[in-house]
């Protein structure tokens, strides 16, 4: 990590803890879409930080954006998918954008998004739908995006089509107030209710053709080769903060609330340590896998992809594990949503559900330990 990232995430760290964390619920209850966050980033430089250097950006790579998305977990969920989905869609920009779209980005002018899922090929995100088509200098652009983040606060969509030649897909930057788009409802979710992830129908949108991010056809190689690892490690960050935030709260519930005719704290409770022990395993073997993951990714182990489909869904599946266990012994007072523990678990439901779903990941681990080829 350069010195210059290691400034700006210095710079950052007392705006998570302070306006993300003391925003969080207000976001939740009111499904705000976090702008302060965003504001927070942009403060800190970090909006670029994927972004090249020569285009003004911090060079980094993404274990430093999935190690930001993490912080950001551990105060606000919202916040952190909305970051997550940001650096995944500058990550195809810094390899296939204009120095142009990179220069904004970097100025922290540009918010960034994924537009893959769709509502024909649901969480098969690799296999779009929706059709592009050549009109001279222009390409005319239909789809049923079905969930996009940020989908009313980014500044162009990372999108995803049909070839318009030979090829399963192709990759454009889509600006959002284009003609044509439309998005047809507000989003009202159980958990990550401000993260604005609705859907997007386009209907005969037109584009620069010059938007196209890679070759016609080479869509499926930017998804595989940028957009999963740099997901799939920042989901499960994502997770990953979700459980760390929960159990700090968890903890210092059980550990200042008392039984007074006992006069001992609720810590002291031999089942309450014995579940709190166990979610602390979990949530510390997720963070292994996790860094494993980068381990393996940065040291181009023979592994590597094994551990990048694992990661997503071994950190969703414990982070499901560990907020429900904090909702446990918190007891009443987190159904009471006074300790803002709920707003956790809720957050950490939508991680397994997410594309690629942990249902399909199980699949393509089952394949790859078995030696089948995935597609």
């Amino acid at each position: 990590m350069s010195e210059m990232i290691q400034g700006a995430i210095a710079r950052f760290e007392p705006l998570a803890a302070g306006v993300i964390a003391e925003q969080a619920a207000r976001v939740d209850s009111q499904a705000i879409f976090p702008t302060h966050t965003l504001d927070a980033l942009r403060e800190a430089g970090l909006l670029g930080l994927l972004t090249p250097t020569e285009h003004g950006g911090l060079g980094g790579n993404i274990f430093d954006s999935a190690k930001v998305v993490e912080r950001i977990a551990q105060e606000c969920g919202t916040s952190a998918m909305v970051a997550c989905m940001h650096f995944a869609g500058a990550a195809v920009l810094a390899a296939h954008g204009s120095a142009e779209v990179n220069a904004a980005i970097a100025r922290g002018e540009h918010i960034s998004t994924l537009a893959f899922s769709e509502a024909g090929s649901r969480s098969h995100f690799w296999a779009p739908l929706s059709t592009a088509r050549a009109e001279g200098e222009q390409v005319v652009l239909n789809a049923r995006k079905s969930w996009i983040t940020s989908s009313s606060h980014a500044t162009a969509f990372v999108w995803s089509s049909q070839a318009m030649g030979e090829g399963p897909s192709t990759i454009w930057l889509v600006e959002r107030d284009l003609e044509g788009l439309s998005i047809p409802a507000r989003f009202d979710g159980l958990g990550l209710r401000g993260n604005d992830s609705t859907p997007v129908t386009a209907t005969e949108v037109k584009v620069s053709a010059s938007n196209q991010l890679g070759p016609d056809g080479g869509g499926f190689d930017i998804m595989m080769g940028t957009v999963l690892p740099a997901f799939q490690l920042m989901n499960a960050a994502c997770s990953i903060g979700l459980m760390e935030g929960a159990l700090r709260g968890a903890i210092s519930h059980v550990s200042g609330t008392h039984l007074q005719h006992l006069s001992s704290a609720l810590c002291e409770l031999p089942t309450i340590r014995a579940y709190l022990a166990k979610a602390r395993i979990q949530a510390d073997s997720a963070r292994a896998l996790w860094l494993d993951t980068m381990n393996a990714a940065a040291t181009e182990r023979p592994d590597t992809m094994l551990r990048i489909l694992q990661v997503k869904a071994a950190a969703n599946e414990a982070a499901l594990d560990v907020t429900a266990t904090c909702m446990r012994v918190c007891g009443g007072a987190a159904f009471r949503k006074d300790l803002g523990i709920d707003r956790y678990f809720r957050d950490a439901q939508a991680g397994a559900v997410m594309a690629p779903t942990n249902d399909v990941l199980y699949d393509f681990v089952g394949k790859a330990i078995c030696g089948m080829e995935l597609f």
